[in-house]
């Protein structure tokens, strides 16, 4: 088994704020784009356009309607965190501990209270970086391994051996591999990655942020580039005094299930109260605004009087 490096102090990783997530995969499709031809490609798709498709994503998008007391107005509810099992997920208490459903617990996992007004939550998904990952020390080749300079997890594709431990061992789902679909014969030899079959994981672009050819500001993930409305940011979440150790404590970011003991250095940060302030719960009136003409150049108001007739 693979055994892991001292703890580091430089620990670069990924802050995603759910509060400006919008949803549209752009880090998804850029991640793809950039490690498809890259280093750690090819990334297999297979009957993309299907009514299966098939491929590996290093980033996922996942979607949920989130629910609870005054949900909008507190910021999901006092922190809400979300759950990710290999068989569903959904959102539940910060810092609850309750047992997955594959674990035979009769009783429902909702959200809890219910409450009339949901709320949408974009959750993107990837590998957290864990400062002391099972996927690592359960590793019979060590393939899968920790960077003791930045404690970036990495596949070392020479040493893996498709065993898919790693995959067994990771509660967040973040490991991939490329094989045949099921309902594909895996003698088939005219797919680009039929000779891989290894896992694949999210790198953190290592091959981008170390590239000194590329411009300063350009040296961060595809992803982080790539988002439209900057809800992803990339430092060095060890270092207190960073941009992104700083905008965690303001906005008091957290870990995706921190109770098994991972250590991610990940960080999401929860949705903001709503801005106005208002009860999410009332009915707000509609204000009827008026439009003064006489203040309008003299093309607008010719057109507003031919749009009046």
């Amino acid at each position: 088994m693979t055994s892991l490096p001292p703890p580091t102090k430089k620990k670069l990783g990924l802050v995603i704020d759910l509060d400006t997530c919008v949803g549209c995969h752009a880090c998804a499709v850029a991640c793809k784009e950039w490690n498809d031809g890259g280093d750690f490609g090819p990334l297999a798709d297979d009957d993309p356009y299907g009514a299966e498709p098939h491929g590996v994503w290093f980033n996922r998008v996942h979607s949920y309607e989130v629910t609870g007391p005054g949900i909008r107005d507190s910021g999901l509810a006092q922190r809400a965190v979300p759950r990710l099992d290999f068989d569903d997920a959904v959102y539940v208490q910060a810092g609850d501990a309750e047992k997955s459903n594959r674990s035979g617990d009769p009783a429902p996992r909702v959200p809890s209270p219910e409450s009339p007004v949901p709320q949408m939550v974009h959750f993107p998904r990837s590998c957290l970086h864990c400062e002391t990952p099972d996927c690592v020390t359960v590793c019979p080749t060590g393939a899968s391994y920790k960077r003791a300079e930045d404690g970036i997890v990495l596949v070392d594709q020479d040493k893996c051996i498709g065993c898919q431990l790693c995959a067994w061992a990771c509660p967040y789902g973040a490991r991939e591999i490329a094989l045949p679909p099921p309902k594909t014969s895996a003698s088939d030899a005219g797919r680009k990655d039929s000779k891989r079959g290894t896992m694949q994981k999210c790198t953190l672009c290592v091959d981008r942020i170390y590239n000194e050819t590329l411009d300063e500001r350009d040296r961060q993930p595809a992803c982080v580039m790539a988002c439209p409305t900057r809800a992803r940011m990339f430092g060095d979440l060890g270092d207190p005094d960073s941009e992104v150790s700083k905008v965690v404590a303001e906005r008091g970011g957290f870990a995706l299930m921190p109770e098994f003991g991972y250590q991610p250095v990940n960080r999401y940060l929860p949705p903001r109260p709503r801005r106005d302030g208002s009860n999410a719960t009332t009915p707000v009136q509609a204000v009827e605004e008026t439009l003064d003409t006489g203040k309008l150049p003299p093309l607008l108001r010719w057109l507003d009087k031919a749009l009046s007739r």
